[in-house]
């Protein structure tokens, strides 16, 4: 049976964080055309189901538009309506340092 994966990136100007799961993976990687290949590299094994990302400006376009090109299943959600889901969830609450 194939295990299905599932990517949240948190991305920014400079980096990007990933978390895959289930496997429990996080990477921090430079918001470049290197770090989107590191990230390319690292989905290159397994079977992705869904990634997700917030809509940030203009900080996500590259990367959303690279692993779409791989054949990847991305989704860029608004960050209103992932606030709204959360609360909605009770599970609200930010992990950014800054």
């Amino acid at each position: 049976m194939t295990e299905h994966t599932n990517v949240g990136i948190d991305i920014a100007k400079e980096t990007f964080d990933v978390f895959i799961s289930p496997d429990g993976i996080f990477l921090h990687l430079d918001n470049t055309p290197q770090g989107h290949q590191l990230l390319l590299d690292a989905l290159s094994s397994r079977t992705v189901t869904r990634i997700v990302m917030e809509a940030t400006g203009r900080y996500h376009n590259l990367l959303a538009a690279t692993l779409e090109l791989a054949g990847l299943p991305v989704a860029v959600v608004n960050p209103a309506q992932v606030k709204h889901f959360a609360r909605a969830l009770g599970t609200l609450f930010k992990t950014d340092l800054n």
